[in-house]
């Protein structure tokens, strides 16, 4: 096992085009550190690089104690597990996982051992036989982490390996590969577009954004404290809803009005962001996440006094059994996040499109008014020129 530290790494290609810009991220001995982010980002590109398949412009790439950006791949000692397996078709699954010891000249026998003991690992013992093409997509996608596994190299990198299952499957395979790593303890670089696979399998979470690394924690982290409004709208699903917005301090409460509603703050809020009372009188970005949203008609009166609370028109009702989906609009302006794979919000001038998380009892429907309660002790501040959190 290995540390992998990247320090101020760049990516020009021969067109001009700066893909990567100062990276610098290190990926501790055992670590499962996913990079995630929107089309076009360069997380594949990062992961390249680490590869030995991109060449690094500047900056220095470690893998344990040896500087490796001029190093081969294949003498990096890391294994790549791809989107789209890159399994032989005419070689069975045996052949396929032992197929780099061969290579690597290792003899029968161990090979043997190792692809047999990778096999129970993955559950593939019965398919040893079989060829690619008789196995559905999860055994297959098994049997590249098997030939990953047999090397035993200093490190995994995956590229997206659960892109070309089913929803159903990715998520069994998603709290598999994450068994797989801790039961190994194997640094591992994962890539993916998915913020939900970024959440539920890193121990730490990269986003990139154009490039550039944006934020770096654990996930319960980057979904708390974003760093600015681009991670809060990224990280989190449904994404972050936010406005356009006038803020009043005044001592340990405010008010932060959203359109022609105002919704009060108290404590809480001030001890979360100290430097609030600075953007007093001023306008500022909120942030609020669809589960500080709820129908006021299904919870405690007292805990949605009428000055934390919004009226907006349904526009439509997603039930999804334990929860609801709930799109409203309000008269307010919403907020740019900046990621391009994200869907038009703007309704029209000064309508703004909003989601909350609904209990299932709500009786909310399509084209009502309705009264929602605001857990405003949540509420995220952004700078609106910087676009960085209120700290």
């Amino acid at each position: 096992m290995a540390t992998v530290v990247l320090e101020d790494v760049n990516k020009i290609y021969d067109n001009g085009f700066h893909a990567i810009h100062d990276l610098s991220l290190e990926i501790a001995d055992s670590e499962f550190l996913v990079l995630v982010g929107p089309s076009g980002c360069g997380k594949s590109t990062a992961l390249r690089m680490v590869a030995g398949l991109e060449t690094i412009t500047a900056g220095k790439l470690m893998i344990g104690d040896r500087i490796v950006n001029d190093v081969q791949p294949k003498d990096r000692d890391i294994a790549m597990v791809f989107q789209n397996y890159a399994l032989y078709p005419h070689m069975t699954v045996f052949d396929n996982i032992g197929f780099a010891l061969k290579l690597a000249r290792v003899p029968k026998d161990e090979i043997a051992t190792r692809v047999k003991k990778a096999a129970e690992v993955l559950e593939l013992t019965t398919y040893l036989d079989r060829k690619p093409g008789q196995l559905s997509g999860g055994q297959r996608q098994r049997v590249a982490m098997g030939r990953a596994i047999v090397r035993q190299p200093a490190a995994f990198l995956m590229d997206e390996p659960l892109s070309n299952l089913d929803a159903k499957l990715r998520v069994q395979m998603r709290a598999e590969i994450a068994r797989l790593q801790r039961d190994l303890g194997v640094t591992t670089i994962y890539v993916t577009h998915d913020q939900v696979e970024a959440m539920t399998m890193g121990d730490r979470v990269a986003v990139l954004k154009d490039g550039y690394l944006q934020q770096v924690d654990a996930p319960q982290t980057l979904y708390d404290h974003p760093t600015n409004v681009f991670v809060a709208a990224f990280i989190g699903s449904p994404s972050m809803n936010l406005y356009d917005a006038g803020l009043t301090v005044d001592g340990d409460s405010g008010t932060v009005e959203i359109g022609s509603q105002t919704v009060a703050f108290g404590p809480a809020t001030i001890a979360g962001f100290p430097s609030l009372a600075q953007y007093s009188g001023r306008r500022v970005i909120v942030g609020i996440r669809p589960e500080d949203f709820e129908d006021v008609e299904v919870i405690d009166p007292d805990d949605a006094p009428a000055d934390r609370r919004i009226r907006g028109q349904v526009k439509l009702v997603e039930a999804l059994g334990s929860e609801l989906m709930v799109h409203f609009v309000i008269d307010a302006r919403t907020v740019d996040s900046g990621d391009p794979d994200a869907p038009e919000q703007e309704m029209g001038e000064g309508i703004a499109n909003a989601v909350a998380r609904f209990h299932p009892r709500s009786r909310a429907k399509a084209d009502s008014m309705i009264e929602i309660a605001v857990t405003s002790d949540n509420l995220h501040f952004f700078d609106p020129e910087t676009r960085e959190r209120i700290r």
